[in-house]
């Protein structure tokens, strides 16, 4: 879960490449005073670049959230919220059974186990739209997926399984960025083999009688894969951010984190004792360098003092928004600063370059910029478990300091095979191309996926590189209404709500993958457009309608404002 930066319905400007003299910033797309004549005058116009530090386009777009909505939305939590505080009352005094843990009468004068107050959201809001989340499949996370049905009869506080399979639910959900996430296949195989001749697990460490053989060759190649010096491999993503950063940085070092860093990051940050301050997301990093600025001229509070270390945390793509890092920016505020860079690729490893190399390939950039790369396998490889590169002497330190190296389980050999594999087939070292056909697959379905969004009238966030797509919901009631309306037509989603999100920018989140296929596509966004209309989501006032003689280029539309 993430934690969501509170603000007012108009937190996010509409914005895209940075600040653009003499020309006109519209849904995201910057236009040169030549380009707004010439789409006046029915010509194609084209996304510019972003000064020089940019060899590539770099575009988002943040809607904003239009007034009625806001304020429909506030209405619908207040409203859920009264009826709360009735309920509460009602079970107080048992005019309504209470379902939800409560301490028992004789340790009603201990402090309070369950925070009951705290779980108000929970019990009130959640349990009405619970059935969303936790469906449990029983097949391959692949393109398709075959879901057990589940009912309840108590208003979602329990479900009890019907025995039947809804079958081939097109999955729109998972991270399953390059397909690989599949039990057919070179990955299927090879695991199989190693699964024959390891077994699952490992019992042990990696410092104790854990170190195998496949865990050395894996995390060679993910150095190489990274172009760093070296690499180290963990069993968790999560744990990864978390028990990292606590062994890279503590009392007397400062952190400046992302708002919309992931939970991951926010753990670590506050397990290291480091002080803690945050930044605003892509805002062109004033927030940012006013921070690094105001850390090198005052120092520690109270002692003045030099900061022992200054480290910036961002991610590659930020999850919940769709949103790209601008890794350019950060660099040259890095160096200018003499700080530290931890990027956090979960992501963007895979889903973004030319090759899949992640946001550091996306923007051109020396690998040998960032101090700190953290990635995880679960998403483009279709595996589990995390990784950091960088320097030889930063991977042997961490080996010796890091609590997730030194205590936890070693990665389960099937699973490196895997990653082995599908990182090798990415690296087109598998005597294939299929690792880069999967990556260019990817880029086509995320680019034709967002723009028949957009042209349908739906307010989608982020950059137009990312597959992750969020189309903003907003209103409480229609975040169960359009997942449950989903599934009715074979297509799971994802929605999210507070508190992963703001409290008004409910969504759902849509994840692309190169598994997909236009058919697949289609079907999706033909149902998408079915459930936008009954539900009214379409709240766009800036639609993208695309021209009818343009050439094949995903960067060209003409704006129409209804």
């Amino acid at each position: 879960m993430r934690p969501g930066p509170a603000g007012c319905c108009c937190r996010r400007p509409v914005r895209a490449n940075g600040c653009v003299a003499n020309g006109e910033l519209r849904n995201g797309y910057v236009r040169s005073g030549a380009d707004v004549a010439a789409a006046a005058a029915g010509q194609i116009h084209h996304v510019t670049e972003n000064g020089g530090l940019y060899k590539r386009p770099f575009n988002e777009a943040f809607e904003e959230t239009p007034m009625l909505v806001a304020v429909l939305t506030y209405v619908g939590y207040g409203v859920l919220t009264l009826f709360g505080y009735l309920r509460d009352f009602l079970r107080h005094w048992r005019i309504e059974k209470c379902h939800h843990a409560t301490e028992r009468e004789e340790q009603k004068d201990f402090v309070s186990l369950y925070q009951d107050f705290e779980n108000f959201y929970t019990r009130n809001l959640y349990m009405r739209v619970r059935d969303n989340w936790n469906r449990p499949i029983c097949s391959v996370p692949g393109a398709r997926v075959d879901i057990l049905e589940r009912q309840s009869h108590d208003y979602n506080w329990s479900f009890k399984y019907t025995g039947n399979i809804i079958k081939g639910v097109i999955n729109m959900g998972s991270y399953n960025y390059l397909g690989f996430a599949r039990n057919t296949g070179s990955c299927q195989e090879a695991a199989a083999k190693v699964l024959e001749k390891y077994g699952v697990g490992v019992c042990s460490t990696r410092q104790e009688i854990g170190n195998l053989d496949k865990h050395e060759e894996l995390e060679k190649l993910v150095a190489r894969f990274l172009g760093v010096e070296a690499a180290m491999a963990y069993g968790m993503g999560f744990a990864t951010n978390s028990m990292n950063i606590p062994a890279l940085v503590g009392k007397g070092c400062l952190i400046l984190s992302d708002e919309l860093n992931h939970a991951s990051l926010v753990l670590g940050a506050r397990l290291s004792g480091a002080t803690i301050r945050i930044f605003k997301h892509n805002s062109e990093y004033e927030s940012l360098e006013k921070l690094l600025k105001d850390a090198i001229v005052y120092g520690q509070p109270r002692t003045r003092r030099p900061w022992k270390k200054i480290l910036i945390l961002v991610e590659g793509i930020y999850s919940m928004e769709g949103s790209i890092v601008r890794l350019p920016e950060v660099i040259a505020l890095k160096k200018k600063y003499k700080a530290y860079l931890y990027l956090d690729e979960a992501h963007s490893i895979g889903a973004l370059g030319p090759t899949g190399r992640g946001v550091v390939e996306y923007f051109g950039l020396d690998p040998e910029d960032v101090d700190v790369m953290m990635g995880t396998f679960t998403k483009s490889f279709g595996a589990a478990g995390g990784y950091i590169g960088g320097k030889k002497e930063l991977i042997d330190y961490l080996r010796t300091h890091s609590h997730s190296a030194v205590y936890a389980t070693s990665l389960s050999p099937p699973v490196v095979e895997q990653v082995i594999t599908s990182m090798t087939c990415i690296m087109g070292e598998d005597g294939t191309s299929l690792g880069k056909e999967c990556v260019q697959q990817l880029a086509e379905n995320t680019r034709y996926f967002r723009r028949r969004l957009k042209e349908m009238g739906f307010i989608i966030y982020g950059n137009e590189d990312s597959p992750v797509v969020p189309l903003m919901v907003y209103m409480p009631a229609k975040i169960g209404a359009f997942g449950r309306e989903m599934l009715r037509r074979n297509i799971g989603v994802v929605v999210v709500g507070f508190p992963a999100t703001p409290i008004i920018e409910s969504r759902a989140r849509f994840c692309l993958s190169a598994a997909h296929t236009k058919e697949i596509l289609d079907t999706a966004l033909k149902e998408i457009d079915e459930v936008g209309d009954l539900l009214h989501l379409k709240y766009s006032r800036h639609r993208l309608v695309p021209l009818l003689d343009r050439p094949f280029d995903e960067t060209t539309y003409e704006e129409t404002e209804d």
